[in-house]
């Protein structure tokens, strides 16, 4: 029996000086790869030239990025997977943030970040994109809060 492949193996979003803001992983690794793969993959996208396209082979895989003001939100698929839906996944993802925050920062990430997770967990869940309709993530964000204000 072979294994269905994950699509998204994880997500980092990070900033020009190379500081982690926010990684998901959805493929089993320890805390010590996970801190190589984050430096490797920071090292790849911070050194590419800006006129290159977003998409890059990295191991057996692939990073997909995009560049938001200071930081950096990158994908790793597979190698066959489509770089341009995920390229649009992670902008529905700034645009969900900024969306829900109202002009998203990185400090929003930095002291939000449970909510940058469950923005994100809207979004894709096991390593598949599962919603694209940001009326709808917003939608379901705001039943969120209005549970958790319900139990208050």
């Amino acid at each position: 029996t072979t294994e269905p492949p994950i699509m998204l193996h994880y997500i980092l979003v990070f900033n020009r000086a190379g500081k982690n803001r926010l990684a998901k992983f959805y493929t089993p690794y320890d805390a010590d790869e996970r801190r190589k793969l984050i430096y490797d993959v920071y090292r790849v996208v911070n050194t590419r030239d800006a006129k290159h396209t977003n998409f890059v082979a990295y191991r057996k895989q692939k990073i997909v990025y995009r560049r938001y003001a200071s930081l950096f939100f990158c994908m790793v698929v597979d190698v066959d997977d489509n770089e341009l839906s995920w390229l649009e996944g992670i902008h529905l993802y700034v645009e969900s943030l900024d969306h829900y925050f109202g002009n998203v920062c990185e400090l929003d990430l930095v002291f939000l970040f449970y909510k940058c997770y469950e923005v994100l967990d809207e979004i894709i869940t096991a390593g598949m994109l599962m919603e694209t309709s940001k009326a709808a993530i917003l939608g379901r964000l705001v039943q969120i809060e209005n549970i958790i204000l319900d139990i208050q």
